[in-house]
């Protein structure tokens, strides 16, 4: 498909946030083209892993198993963030979602119904059925069906802002070459630079080796990071990110949700030199996996490891990578390439400070330190396990500082005329730090939309 030169609205990504803004853009009536970096067979970026989104609602529903009020939602982010949500945004984010599953209806995705048993409760978010890729698969047809141009393997490079406006826009093919176009507005939706190495190692140094990217190698943010050396005005912190304990086999990049590791409650963590670091009893919430992931960044090496006896192995739930096992602590330690003295040693000292609970969940430990404060138990039957852990980068918390039409602020004060931000890319302005499950998927969503609509009326006004 040759590229329209002049589309009233190119959009710059191939995820959630790029889809919502096209099908948006196209039903206002405006000529879409759409550049995915990704070759078909990986297109749709860290979408193709995700499982559920967050949304207001307020009753119970097929959906859900319970009321998510907006004035909840409202302040679960307020919480998470510590305050520092652009509240003008977060307002516009949580009354837009509550719409989210009939609007994703009418696009064909279908979604997984709590009374199908499969789901794990949730009263905040609903599942897709099939997953990201469904949903993605479906949005692609729908996008297609409207008349959008759909071009794969192709990249925005250079935004082309000039002053107040984006003019010409350069985009590198297929083939490496590059094209120029000029369309009415822009919209990016083209993620963050999370998997862009380069920019990891100048903000993180020599931590940047641990970290494995779980999503798509395409976000490599070169469109946004362009934009911010030609005065679009920064907001978050290149140096903080969402990380989350991952298996250390996982690939590089592109992982996914299989490789998070998850029941650190159930043993202990050990760093490379066998020392314990942290209360593995201390949080249970789904917040630990960015817990985890934050210590993990600041472990030797940049990794760590899970160990586990018999029972507490039975207790984990099914990963991509099987377990390490041993015979005894010692094996295991030398298959972990660790030090058996220091490893027994460690496990020694846990096991003796052990009290049990009335409970499981109220085993603690005294006289520890670091202490486990709930779910200790002695890990003393065979045969032994253990997961290499290191910090997975989910996405960064630096972006585009967006209006709430989602035009792209300037650093001297006001906006770019036709230039809009969706997704990942202006996601900081909502999650400068922290996360909850589903969040990212809603704001792909809703300021997708908003993007698409607002980039369609500027040109066709």
């Amino acid at each position: 498909m040759i590229l329209d030169p002049t589309p009233h609205v190119l959009v710059a990504g191939g995820g959630t946030a790029a889809l919502c803004a096209a099908i948006s853009a196209r039903r206002t009536g405006a000529r879409v083209s759409l550049l995915e970096q990704a070759p078909r067979a990986r297109r749709g970026g860290n979408t193709r892993h995700a499982r559920n989104f967050r949304y207001a609602h307020d009753t119970a529903n097929a959906l859900s198993s319970g009321p998510y009020p907006a004035a909840t939602f409202l302040a679960d982010l307020q919480e998470v963030t510590e305050g520092e949500t652009d509240p003008l945004l977060a307002r516009l984010l949580v009354e837009r979602s509550a719409d989210l599953p009939a609007w994703l209806g009418g696009c064909g995705v279908a979604l997984q119904p709590r009374a199908s048993g499969v789901l794990p409760p949730s009263r905040k978010t609903a599942f897709l059925l099939g997953g990201g890729t469904a949903m993605l698969n479906a949005l692609y047809a729908e996008a297609a069906r409207l008349g959008v141009a759909i071009h794969y393997q192709y990249a925005l490079e250079d935004p082309g802002l000039d002053g107040e406006r984006v003019e010409r826009v350069g985009v590198r093919d297929p083939l490496g070459a590059t094209q120029h176009l000029a369309p009415g507005a822009l919209i990016l939706c083209s993620g963050g630079p999370h998997a862009n190495r380069d920019w990891l190692a100048r903000h993180w140094g020599a931590r940047a080796a641990g970290i494995l990217n779980r999503g798509t190698p395409y976000s490599e943010g070169r469109a946004l990071l362009r934009l911010l050396e030609q005065g679009a005005e920064p907001v978050g912190d290149p140096g903080r990110a969402h990380l989350v304990a991952i298996d250390g086999r996982a690939p590089i990049d592109d992982g996914g949700i299989v490789t998070r590791v998850r029941c650190m409650p159930a043993g202990i963590v050990v760093d490379s030199a066998c020392r314990r670091f942290l209360d593995e009893g201390g949080d249970t919430a789904s917040t630990r996996y960015s817990r985890w992931g934050q210590r993990l960044i600041d472990c030797p090496g940049q990794i760590a490891y899970l160990i586990l006896d018999a029972p507490a192995l039975r207790t984990a739930p099914p990963s991509l990578h099987p377990p390490i096992e041993a015979p005894t602590p010692e094996t295991l330690a030398v298959r972990l390439g660790l030090d058996p003295e220091a490893l027994l040693a460690t496990l020694a000292a846990y096991n003796a400070a052990v009290r049990p609970g009335k409970t499981p969940e109220a085993g603690h430990t005294e006289g520890l330190e670091p202490p486990k404060s709930g779910h200790a138990r002695a890990l003393d039957t065979p045969p032994f396990a253990a997961y290499p852990m290191r910090p997975g980068i989910t996405f960064g918390y630096q972006g585009l500082a967006v209006a709430p039409d989602t035009r792209v602020r300037l650093t001297r004060g006001g906006v770019v005329t036709n230039l809009f931000a969706a997704g990942v890319a202006m996601q900081p302005n909502l999650i400068p730090r922290g996360y909850v499950s589903g969040l990212a998927l809603a704001i792909g969503m809703v300021f997708g939309r908003i993007a698409g609509e607002e980039a369609a009326n500027h040109v066709l006004s």
